[in-house]
């Protein structure tokens, strides 16, 4: 059996901070695991849009300090500091992307954790990310693109 016919999740974030004055102090891209949860929360979604239930909510962006590598297994974060509902929208090639900024005073410490849940609190963790430390100010912002891209 040919791989053609499969679709294929994958997911990459972009995190850019911002001191006050605007200038861009640090900016990471990376990849992420979609977790076994998540799957399922897709799989889920497109079962309830065939039904036509409104019920798909992964827009929540969350961040954290734990830098404990990403799994499949992963059902949160491991030391979450904010979480922000994002901006959602579909950009053409199949991305699915959320945005959420974190404002000054909020999120404040040694960012390395990032995730995509389907709740503003708890909920399911679609996907999770992890990378080098971005050291939120108290007068930083914080901008976390996920995009997840569909082949």
């Amino acid at each position: 059996m040919s791989d053609s016919g499969f679709i294929k999740v994958y997911g990459r974030w972009t995190k850019t901070l911002t001191g006050p004055d605007g200038a861009v102090k640090a900016q990471l891209e990376g990849p992420n695991v979609v977790t076994t949860v998540g799957k399922e929360f897709l799989a889920s979604f497109l079962y309830s849009a065939a039904a036509a239930a409104s019920t798909f909510t992964a827009k929540y962006v969350a961040i954290g300090t734990d830098a404990t590598a990403e799994a499949v297994g992963n059902t949160s974060l491991g030391t979450e500091l904010a979480r922000h509902t994002g901006t959602v929208s579909y950009i053409s090639g199949a991305i699915y992307r959320v945005t959420a900024t974190f404002a000054a005073g909020t999120g404040t410490g040694a960012i390395v954790e990032y995730g995509l849940l389907s709740s503003s609190t708890g909920g399911t963790l679609l996907a999770r990310d992890t990378e080098s430390v971005i050291n939120k100010g108290a007068s930083d912002t914080l901008t976390v693109q996920a995009n997840f891209t569909f082949s």
